[in-house]
């Protein structure tokens, strides 16, 4: 039932692309983002995930949405839409601090060298949004009160009194993790402080190639526009300047832990791609090539999602190789949502148990888990005769506990060969008495 209470936010974050698109570009360029958008794979894996997740990703692209609605006709109407759409976003997700406002100021980059008003130009335009976005941040701030049911007490850890003192908790709490960091594996190394290139990597390996092609053809296609109108060049800067709202933070970031955190750039980034798609088949006019390799663009798209399918959250493309967990693991390839599959297979083999530690749970807990047989702790020095599933997260980020010994040191099943893989857990089988014969030199 969580699960499918995410879905709702899958339905907004389309409608949200595909209103933001027509608004913009009309129908075609509509449909063609909405397409790309849920032909995305990351984005179809945290549409089905009990997170916070997908409820950014709608809100953060409809506050910015309701943001351009208001810029260009502030009215009490669209004052109190943004506000409304504002505080949905922050609702969602404490991450909307760093990127509305960046991709706000972006947006007004865009505006400066596209329309080039000036500074007096820039002062006209401010005066007569002065009281109507007054009244956005007065509505915003119910808006977020009322949903902490109007509380008010003293912020714990604080000395400060005010309205909805959890907000101010959970943001104190949530800019402390951002310092602090967060232990993750990233390309061979284990940090607390991230790496700047991150989540650009992320985008380049676990974004379908055609994709990503679309995406750099609408790119090409917003810095070069054929003599369209500074309306329609403005429109498509400004996918682009939502996604660098997006980017840019994030890559300042501590907490690398999952492309997940960047959700939402996928709803400008489709618009984008959805404009380098629809140039592609407006140039097969004149161009024979462009409009069949649209259509392999669109097909490579899709067939990818589909031979992934369901391991939409493990995907990868083809830059990544058949080993991915050399890239990355946690949230972005196995996050223990393997453990019914590994039930159903090790009930196939007639397993009486198995040796499994899953990243999220313990064996106490497995051991009450549907269809799973007994469950033991995997020890990492001492090889387990039997069954035994590795979990690609626990080896990688934290060798399941020998991260803290000499680096030379690996775990026993470095140096044998898994029996195959169930979903993105390697399993592994040591017949009985295998280990006895060997001790003994047989």
């Amino acid at each position: 039932l969580m699960r499918a209470g995410i879905l709702v936010f899958f339905v907004m974050a389309c409608a949200i692309v595909y209103f933001w698109a027509k608004r913009s570009f009309g129908n075609t360029v509509a449909v063609l983002a909405t397409l790309l958008f849920t032909l995305t794979p990351t984005v179809l894996a945290h549409a089905g995930l009990a997170t916070t997740d997908m409820g950014l990703a709608a809100g953060l692209p409809a506050a910015f949405v309701a943001l351009l609605l208001w810029a260009e006709t502030p009215t009490w109407k669209y004052s109190v839409l943004l506000g409304l759409a504002t505080a949905f976003a922050l609702l969602t997700k404490f991450t909307t601090l760093g990127y509305f406002p960046a991709a706000a100021a972006f947006a007004l980059l865009a505006y400066a060298i596209v329309e080039r008003p000036g500074l007096r130009g820039l002062a006209s335009l401010a005066k007569p949004r002065a009281l109507p976005f007054a009244l956005a941040v007065g509505t915003g701030a119910l808006t977020i009160w009322a949903a902490y049911f109007f509380s008010f007490g003293k912020v714990p850890q604080t000395t400060l009194t005010l309205p909805a003192p959890e907000l101010w908790d959970g943001i104190r709490f949530a800019m402390y993790h951002a310092n602090k960091g967060h232990a993750a594996y990233f390309t061979g190394e284990v940090r607390n402080t991230g790496w700047w290139y991150f989540f650009p990597v992320l985008l380049a390996v676990k974004t379908p190639l055609a994709w990503l092609a679309l995406a750099g053809f609408g790119l090409v296609a917003a810095a070069f526009p054929l003599g369209q109108g500074r309306r329609v060049q403005l429109a498509c800067w400004l996918p682009v300047a939502f996604s660098l709202g997006v980017l840019l933070p994030a890559m300042t970031s501590h907490v690398n832990i999952g492309l997940r955190h960047i959700l939402p750039i996928f709803a400008s980034l489709a618009i984008v791609a959805a404009i380098g798609l629809n140039r592609l088949l407006a140039r097969g006019l004149s161009a024979k090539w462009a409009r069949p390799l649209a259509l392999v663009l669109v097909a490579w798209i899709a067939v990818s999602g589909i031979a992934h399918h369901p391991d939409y959250l493990a995907y990868f493309n083809e830059l990544a190789g058949d080993r991915p967990e050399r890239i990355v693991v946690d949230s972005d390839l196995d996050w223990g949502q393997n453990i019914v599959r590994l039930a159903r297979r090790l009930k196939e083999l007639n397993a009486n148990q198995v040796a499994f530690t899953d990243f999220n749970l313990r064996p106490s807990h497995l051991m009450f888990w549907p269809g799973l047989p007994p469950v033991t702790q995997i020890d990492p020095l001492r090889p387990t005769e039997g069954w035994s599933a590795v979990s690609p997260s626990l080896w990688m980020l934290r060798q399941y506990g020998l991260n803290y010994r000499d680096a030379r040191v690996q775990p026993w099943f470095a140096y044998y060969r898994p029996v195959e893989k169930v979903g993105t857990l390697w399993l592994y089988y040591l017949p009985p008495g295998s280990l006895q014969r060997n001790q003994l030199g047989q």
